[in-house]
């Protein structure tokens, strides 16, 4: 028996009939071709689909592929600009730091806070999921920072505008004469630094300048303020400290006598005391002190209504007296 297929038609020979007779497969043997040929048919088709979706892209997809890379690219830029935002406001520290705040001797914004950062080790978590995270979490932090660095810059502007606003109150009270009649310099005695104990014989340093007067010579105030202590201290004798305001003060030691009080306001020029030997001293003169921010400085510094360059070099080798000072133990 031989089986023939004609068009998906199937027939046996019968050799007792001579003829080929009709084959109808079973219900069960149709499905299994029905499936055979739609499983097929998938498979093909899902390949199909996948080579197409690999070379050629939907003009969805392309849109989508083209904003997203429009987007790293403005990304890009903008890290770019950043950076450039970043070298402008260093250049602006910097010239606040040494021309402004040097001009109106303020004080100073340590790096750390100029240039701190954020905490938080998740803060740019919610990014991370996104194409391209590392750009856009790199170019997120550079904004927040810059940001926080505009505004620490923005306050220190402001500060100073307000010190500008009260140059002229702040240019009274400023010491910035010598604190005795001493234009021709010759009462200049031992200038800040390092000196000799007069006493010990031990160097020490000296936290300010001797004037050497005779008993009774005028003492003035340097610059506007209030008196801050009008009495005896220890080592200094007859002792006045001024408050300037604005970060200053001034010291005035050894005094025979005080002549104002605790409280009072001065003005730059006026008499507040006498010239004396009380204290730790080897002889009638002044002890003059400034202190900045509680800190003590040179007062050669604060002469500027007083002395011309000329004057003022010459007064430095005065005071240099050979490391010696009138006062001990101050």
């Amino acid at each position: 028996m031989r089986l023939f297929k004609s068009r998906k038609i199937y027939y046996c020979y019968n050799p007792n009939t001579l003829t080929y007779e009709r084959v109808y497969p079973s219900a069960k043997k149709r499905v299994f071709t029905v499936l055979q040929h739609l499983s097929l048919g998938i498979f093909i088709g899902g390949g199909l689909f996948f080579v197409f979706s690999r070379v050629f892209s939907s003009p969805m997809e392309a849109l989508l592929k083209k904003e997203n890379d429009l987007l790293q690219t403005q990304y890009n830029v903008l890290s770019l600009q950043l950076d450039n935002a970043f070298k402008v406001l260093d250049d602006i520290h910097q010239r606040d730091e040494k021309l402004y705040r040097a001009i109106f001797q303020a004080r100073t914004i340590p790096e750390s806070v100029r240039k701190s950062g954020f905490g938080g080790t998740n803060r740019y978590e919610y990014l991370t999921g996104m194409s391209n995270s590392d750009l856009v979490i790199e170019t997120t932090k550079k904004m927040d920072i810059l940001k926080k660095q505009m505004y620490i810059q923005s306050n220190s502007l402001n500060e100073l505008i307000s010190m500008g606003k009260n140059l002229e109150e702040r240019n009274s009270c400023i010491p910035a004469i010598q604190p005795v009649s001493n234009k021709d310099l010759r009462h200049t005695a031992s200038g800040y630094g390092m000196r000799i104990d007069p006493i010990y014989h031990t160097r020490r340093f000296h936290t300010g300048m001797d004037f050497s007067a005779p008993t009774g010579t005028d003492i003035y105030a340097t610059g506007d303020g209030v008196v801050t202590f009008s009495g005896w201290r220890q080592g200094y004798g007859n002792c006045i400290i001024i408050d300037h305001g604005f970060d200053f003060k001034t010291l005035y030691g050894h005094q025979e006598k005080n002549l104002v009080r605790v409280g009072q306001r001065v003005k730059r020029g006026e008499v507040i005391g006498k010239v004396g030997d009380t204290g730790r001293s080897t002889g009638p003169h002044l002890h003059y002190e400034v202190l900045v921010r509680n800190r003590h400085d040179n007062p050669a510094k604060y002469y500027f209504k007083d002395l011309s360059p000329e004057e003022y070099d010459q007064m430095i080798q005065i005071a240099e007296n050979h490391g010696q000072v009138m006062d001990s133990d101050i």
